[in-house]
Parts: C-alpha cells; structure tokens; sequence
C-alpha cells in the first residue's frame, strides 16, 4: 500500500478490517504509538469503546519484540486484545493460535528481530494487517 501523509484515505464503504488495517498503520505511522500499541488501541476503539484508553500501556513492553527482539509486538498485542475483547479463555486460545498460523504463513516466523531483517521496514504495514486481521476474526463472533 501507498502511503502518503497528505492523503487521507476514505473510510466510507470499507469493511471495518479493512479501517482496523489503516488505522493502525497510521498509528503505527505516527510514531505515537508502536506496534503493540497500535493494535491495541484500534480494536479497543472499535470493539470496546467504553474500555479506557490507559488499557492501550497494557501492552507497551512488546514493542521490538518485547526489547529482545523474540515475539513480534503487532501479535503479541493482539493476543492482549482478543483476551480483553472476548473475555473468554477458550475462544482466546483458539483466535490466538488462528492469528499466530495466519501470521507464520504470511511472514514465515513471529520473530520480531528474523522479520524485521527479512522484510525490511515491514513493521507499519505488519501492523495494520494484524489489527485486520483481529478485527475479522471478532467480526466472525
């Protein structure tokens, strides 16, 4: 996807994975928030509006692949995410492991430091697709 800081996107007649995608990226995009985050504060917005915004800092410790570079941060804040959302132990585990097989498939591991050697400046648009992603997943519930 292009990006362009000038264009804004039109949100009108997109499925809502499709504006979880751009939102986050755009966080993401922002430098305001980092992949984990992003991801995070986008379902939270769209699928728990009432849900403080401070729950977005739950996650802060997994950008870079929680600073060591193991797990990617975009993941790692989604299964925050699907935990917070569903509130329920079993159908969690089960879009977890839905979002980790969706995810090795596309990039091939969820090593935050492999991928980002292997696919180079990936992280915003990772993000984005993560957030579309968990969104079409709950949008399946």
């Amino acid at each position: 996807m292009f990006w362009s800081k000038k264009a804004k996107p039109t949100l009108e007649g997109m499925e809502l994975a499709e504006i979880c995608q751009l939102e986050a990226e755009a966080l993401y995009r922002s430098g305001q928030y980092h992949c984990a985050e992003a991801v995070m504060e986008t379902v939270r917005k769209h699928f728990a509006p009432d849900m403080p915004e401070y729950v977005v800092s739950t996650v802060s410790g997994f950008g870079a692949g929680s600073g060591a570079g193991c797990i990617c941060g975009a993941v790692s804040g989604g299964t925050v995410a699907l935990g917070l959302i569903l509130q329920d132990k079993k159908a969690t585990t089960h879009l977890t492991k839905e979002l980790h097989s969706w995810f090795k498939e596309k990039y091939g591991v969820t090593c935050c430091k492999t991928i980002r050697q292997t696919h180079k400046g990936v992280c915003p648009v990772l993000t984005g697709e993560v957030a579309g992603k968990i969104a079409e997943m709950l949008g399946r519930k």
